[in-house]
């Protein structure tokens, strides 16, 4: 496994497609592996400091990329 660096948005981008390229880092190294459940939005936008919104952003985004499918009442987790 390799390890993931901290958080740390681009000012240069927009901070939900930073959130998911840390979040996609984290599964692509195993820290987060194939069937493990993401935190909620809530949950999610305050351990990374962001808007629910942001999160919500992010979430979306990583189920465009393919890598999390979500499940109603169950939650999102790694495909």
């Amino acid at each position: 496994m390799t390890e993931v660096p901290d958080f740390d948005p681009s000012p240069d981008s927009y901070v939900y497609a930073g959130l998911a390229d840390h979040v996609a880092a984290r599964i692509a190294s195993g820290d987060l592996p194939s069937g493990a459940k993401l935190p909620g939005e809530r949950e999610l936008a305050e351990t990374y400091g962001v808007a629910v919104g942001t999160a919500r952003r992010a979430t979306k985004e990583l189920r465009d990329r393919e890598l999390v499918k979500t499940l109603p009442g169950k939650g999102t987790f790694v495909v």
